[in-house]
């Protein structure tokens, strides 16, 4: 069955707290005049920075960029490329050298060394150490077993009935006496420690905390609240000033752009485009095109020259040498398959005779 009464009231319903009542009149008493103050002192101080970002980029982008690219290049021509030169063609190679003269003038003889003279004598002296070592272990045995023997019956039983006997019973008196001794002293630091504890407690304890719960705890509320206050303020004062700095930018940009930048536009397409191009059409192309006529003329001249040059030439090795030899042309195609043969029974014939 569905249960159709009403439930039990779990008692009134909490209303949220908002800030300003949690703070108190203090918190909104300070609240106002520390932003008005912090928002006249930091309106200055962003638009400075705006500015200074602003030309920071600007000089970054037009002459750090350019100039970090060119001397990046100017130590790599300078430093990097004689560097690798010098590692590539004359490092390397000579390393290579030396460990090809040391690998024969030295490993080579001291593998050969090691192999043939030091391996057989190290394996001989091998042999006469394990037999010398076999005998003195043997000696060594006997001798540590009298020696252990005697020091057992000389030392060690006389050492175990001494301990057992004198020093144990000796002990335990000493011992019993140390923690009556101890007890005493225990009792009287204990009376001691009591009597300070409390003439501390009475004498600093005391004042010390009430001199925290009546003075230094609501002082430290009250520069909580205006620290609080105060950056609140900071970052408020930041974030309008950033507003205002934004506006004022692109209030200057807008006079810049109409004061300066539309006329010069106005100017280079409707002046300066239209004489370039009178300019360009009247002036620079017949400039041109009589460049190119007489390079033209040049170049033809230049080709008679030599052309007359070398007629000349030849004809002044013809009347020296005469006139040279005929050239016969050579067949430089393959034989087909009965011209080998042909030409392979005509080399037999002749090989025969």
């Amino acid at each position: 069955m569905v249960d159709v009464e009403k439930a039990p009231d779990a008692g009134p319903r909490e209303e949220p707290v908002r800030r300003s009542d949690a703070e108190g009149c203090l918190a909104v008493a300070v609240r106002i005049p520390v932003r008005v103050v912090v928002l006249v002192l930091v309106v200055p101080v962003r638009m400075v920075w705006d500015a200074l970002v602003v030309a920071g980029r600007f000089l970054r982008d037009t002459v750090l960029r350019p100039v970090g690219r060119a001397l990046a290049w100017l130590g790599r021509a300078v430093f990097v490329w004689p560097l690798v030169g010098l590692w590539r063609y004359v490092v390397v190679p000579l390393a290579k050298g030396v460990g090809w003269l040391g690998h024969v003038l030295l490993v080579v003889p001291a593998v050969w060394l090691y192999r043939w003279v030091l391996t057989p004598v190290g394996h001989a002296l091998a042999w006469c150490f394990t037999r010398v070592g076999e005998v003195l272990a043997a000696i060594g045995r006997g001798l540590y077993a009298g020696l252990a023997w005697l020091g057992r019956y000389l030392a060690v039983v006389p050492a175990v009935w001494l301990y057992r006997w004198v020093l144990t019973p000796v002990g335990h008196a000493l011992a019993w006496c140390g923690r009556q001794v101890a007890r005493g002293v225990g009792l009287v630091v204990t009376g001691v420690g009591f009597v300070l504890y409390w003439t501390l407690r009475v004498l600093l304890v005391l004042p010390a905390l009430a001199v925290w719960r009546w003075v230094l705890a609501p002082v430290g509320r009250f520069l909580a609240v205006v620290g609080r206050e105060v950056a609140d303020a900071l970052g408020h004062a930041w974030r309008v000033a950033g507003h205002l700095s934004r506006a004022v930018g692109r209030f200057f940009a807008t006079v810049l752009r109409w004061t300066v930048a539309e006329p010069a536009r106005w100017v280079y397409r409707s002046v300066l485009t239209p004489v370039g191009h009178a300019v360009r059409d009247t002036v620079l192309r017949p400039l041109a095109e009589a460049g190119r006529g007489a390079r033209r003329a040049a170049r033809q001249a230049l080709a008679s020259a030599r052309h007359s040059v070398r007629q000349a030439r030849a004809d002044v090795r013809r009347m020296l040498f005469g006139e040279p030899a005929e050239r016969h042309p050579v067949d430089r195609r393959e034989p087909s398959a009965a011209e080998a043969r042909t030409l392979g029974s005509s080399t037999t014939a002749l090989t025969k005779d």
